[in-house]
């Protein structure tokens, strides 16, 4: 197969040469027309000297007729016929009744059937002013004729017709024939050639563009940028969207290698806790009581690797926009009122205060169950990092075009450090990890919150200072503005 460089030069020089083809045809129809011009006003000023010679010897009272017996055929008088006939072209002097009393010699010699063609052919010439071409046979062709009115003659004359060969408007002329058998086909193969070798340098961009993408091929070469030399200075554009696409692989690449080790260290320690309490009850030396108590502890592990995968799966299938909202219109009021209820119960196994200084009524068009998850997750996420002791605030604002719900806490709050990195997956500040919980959760509460907010049209943000509580704020379009998923 032809290679890009050889098709693109092709292209190149058939554009050329459909250009040129155009550019001389226009150029020659131009010529044609002006030469056509010029032998018009030639035809034309041969047409007005024999009009003056007769307008003359007319006011002179000069005989111009040889016969005005109108039965009889006319003929101009021998002296008029003596000063016309050194007038050069094809000149024909037409009475009132359309009959010729006057042909040039130039027009004697023409064929009879020439003749009978040109007595036809004048009849339809315009009376003044305007030309027209007759195509000829003995000469092989074409006379341009041009009529000029008679009418102020006293003699019964009614116009001259005068004419000139159109040779020249139907003949290329030798340069012309020059210019495009010639000059113009080493132009075009010059053209060719330079664009053959510019396609070269090109290529050769691109091959070098290609060699170094072709070397970042795996994960553990996506930190390589592609780098802006002379030599692909005409594709700038490109490299810098390649830089970027290759940065957000490796980040996509470096967050799929932190994901995959977190979940596994996630089912690591359960699978590790699970194996044991199911090996402490098949020892034969073990009670019916230590079997019951390992097989409730393997239980409780089981659930907890349930709700991660459940986790995971759902945050999979929002990634690749497989999860559906059943959306209906929901009052928020009555679904706060259900979470901050379920607050009242967590806040009180430790030892937090649940408040919910203030409600609105907001309708939204939404799926209940994934804001209640919302809503919950971030009310669970307050109560577990706030101490005993400590007070977690609810409130549900409506506004002009949205909605707001908040939680407030006075727990131990997130580092400045910590903060930026609240919504990614799997990530737990060590600190608050080990100060509030043995376990702690999987890190993904906040990540499929956000999505539920998203999902929903909404937004989620937060902001918080370490040792003074957290504040995360859910926004939500109001009516049916929230956006489809």
């Amino acid at each position: 197969m032809l290679s890009t460089r050889v098709k693109l030069t092709a292209a190149f020089v058939a554009g050329l040469i459909a250009v040129t083809i155009t550019l001389f045809l226009a150029v020659l129809a131009a010529r044609n027309d002006a030469v056509y011009h010029d032998i018009a006003q030639y035809a034309a000023a041969q047409g007005d000297l024999a009009a003056r010679v007769i307008t003359d010897a007319a006011q002179s009272d000069e005989k111009i007729v040889a016969t005005r017996d109108t039965a009889l055929i006319q003929y101009l008088s021998t002296k008029i016929v003596d000063r016309l006939q050194v007038i050069p072209g094809y000149i024909v002097v037409v009475d009132t009744l359309g009959r010729a009393v006057y042909r040039s010699p130039d027009v004697m010699r023409l064929q009879g059937t020439d003749m009978a063609t040109l007595q036809t052919q004048l009849a339809d010439l315009p009376k003044s002013g305007e030309a027209l071409i007759f195509s000829l046979d003995s000469l092989q062709d074409k006379v341009l004729f041009v009529s000029h009115s008679l009418s102020g003659t006293p003699a019964g004359l009614s116009r001259i017709a005068s004419g000139a060969v159109a040779t020249r408007a139907s003949t290329i002329p030798r340069e012309y024939m020059l210019d495009a058998l010639v000059i113009v086909p080493l132009i075009i193969i010059a053209a060719g050639v330079g664009a053959f070798l510019f396609l070269g340098r090109t290529q050769r961009q691109l091959a070098e563009i290609t060699t170094e993408v072709a070397a970042i091929t795996d994960g553990r070469s996506l930190h390589r940028r592609l780098a802006l030399s002379e030599e692909t200075t005409d594709f700038a554009g490109l490299v810098t969207t390649l830089n970027a696409m290759i940065a957000r692989l490796e980040t996509s690449f470096a967050g799929l290698r932190r994901f995959t080790a977190d979940a596994s260290h996630e089912l690591k320690t359960p699978l590790a806790v699970l194996r044991a309490d199911v090996e402490r009850a098949m020892t034969d030396t073990s009670s019916q009581t230590e079997r019951m108590i390992a097989l409730e502890e393997a239980l409780q592990e089981v659930r907890r690797m349930t709700d991660l995968v459940e986790s995971l799966l759902t945050l999979a299938r929002a990634d690749e926009g497989r999860f559906d909202l059943h959306r209906e219109p929901v009052e928020l009021q009555p679904l706060v009122q259900e979470v901050y209820e379920t607050a009242l119960i967590l806040g009180e196994a430790q030892g937090v205060t649940v408040n919910l200084p203030f409600t609105a009524d907001a309708t939204v068009m939404a799926d209940r169950t994934r804001l209640r998850q919302l809503f919950l997750n971030l009310v669970t996420n307050a109560i577990k990092y706030t101490p005993a002791g400590g007070k977690v605030e609810l409130g549900l604002g409506r506004h002009p075009d949205n909605v707001t719900f908040a939680v407030r806490d006075t727990g131990v709050g997130i580092s400045a450090a910590d903060f930026p990195h609240i919504f990614e997956r799997f990530w737990r500040a060590d600190r608050v990890r080990s100060r509030m919980s043995e376990r702690g959760g999987f890190g993904l509460g906040l990540a499929i919150s956000q999505w539920i907010a998203q999902a929903h049209g909404g937004t989620l943000t937060a902001s918080s200072r370490l040792g003074r509580g957290s504040l995360f704020t859910v926004t939500l379009p109001l009516g049916g503005d929230a956006q489809e998923t």
